[in-house]
């Protein structure tokens, strides 16, 4: 094996026309007591990869390498896994496992929780290491282009699925589609739910449709029936009174974003009156990310993917801010 790796890193987070990603060499990372090296095959390209380049989420160390949707080969360390085992590397890297959440099965909000490509390294490069009790054992049979979305869309969309409250059959709205959004539509079409989305861009709209939404529409528009629950998947705060609007009485909308801009003031009669509720999403446990995949394997859910050269990266992030991505974008290698 090389003792050289390329790798992205950002440099210094600002504006992404201003380049904030560079592609540099580094040297392959040595797995530590209880990690697993793993050499990637595929790398989802996430909207939080985009926050952590323009410095949405502030900088939690320097130059480090985004990527945390993960499949690889597992090379060598740690227990569970052996050489040739397929590895899957999610957002959600450590947990204190001894406070109050972390005891009460809420790891998710662990205060002393870290994250791939953002506290350590990630998968924008050749090989990443991770720890062993994060990692995921993925089915070999399946391509790691397909898989790695899940490891953040997937898991995510499901918690935001499971916080969104909605009753068996019910009406689900999700606003926005993209990565997350369309794997979080089939899984709750697959479970009998009837889907309205609404979102910018014909390309997003055309899948929603081959999805099977039931209405699709612009973002501001109001659905033709009252909503039992919503999943705001844009980064738009202004979004969110649309959806509470959208409610029937007892209806939930969740917010799945890591980051989102302001929401506007709230009208109380308008938008949360009648028992509406607005609930956050905050990562993810990996009980929910090992419930996902076993609805996976069971489920007809697939992840419409775009392959990406290693190193175009840069540029399909750029696709992912000006809403040019359809599905998933995948870097895979050169």
């Amino acid at each position: 094996m090389d003792e050289l790796m390329d790798v992205w890193a950002v440099e210094r987070p600002r504006p992404l026309h201003a380049g904030p990603l560079r592609r540099v060499r580094r040297t392959v990372p040595e797995p530590g007591r209880g990690e697993v090296l793993v050499k990637v095959e595929a790398c989802g390209i996430c909207r939080t990869d985009l926050h952590l380049c323009e410095g949405d989420l502030a900088p939690r160390r320097p130059g480090v390498v985004p990527g945390h949707q993960v499949v690889g080969t597992a090379i060598g360390g740690g227990e569970r896994f052996a050489a040739g085992d397929r590895v899957g590397i999610a957002w959600l890297r450590g947990t204190c496992g001894v406070c109050e959440f972390c005891r009460a099965g809420s790891e998710n909000l662990c205060p002393r929780s870290s994250y791939t490509g953002w506290d350590a390294d990630g998968g924008f490069a050749e090989y990443a290491v991770v720890p062993q009790d994060y990692a995921y054992a993925l089915p070999a049979d399946r391509p790691a282009e397909e898989l790695a979305p899940f490891l953040c869309a997937g898991i995510i969309g499901y918690r935001s699925l499971l916080r969104a409250n909605l009753p068996p059959g019910g009406r689900l709205g999700i606003y926005g589609f993209g990565s997350s959004a369309h794997l979080t539509a089939q899984l709750a079409t697959a479970q009998g739910a009837e889907l309205f989305v609404m979102t910018r861009g014909e390309r997003n709209r055309e899948l929603a449709r081959s999805l099977g939404a039931a209405y699709v529409g612009e973002t501001a528009d109001r659905p033709p029936v009252p909503l039992d629950s919503a999943i705001v998947f844009a980064p738009a705060g202004d979004v969110v009174p649309y959806a509470l609007e959208a409610l029937k009485p007892g209806g939930t909308v969740s917010v799945a974003g890591i980051h989102l801009s302001d929401v506007p003031v709230l009208d109380y009669e308008r938008h949360l009156f009648h028992e509406r509720d607005l609930r956050s999403v905050t990562s993810n446990t990996r009980r929910d990310g090992e419930e996902l995949f076993r609805l996976v394997a069971r489920l007809p859910v697939r992840a419409h993917t775009t392959a990406v050269p290693f190193g175009a990266v840069d540029r399909a992030l750029a696709d992912v801010a000006r809403g040019r991505a359809v599905g998933s974008l995948v870097a895979v290698p050169d």
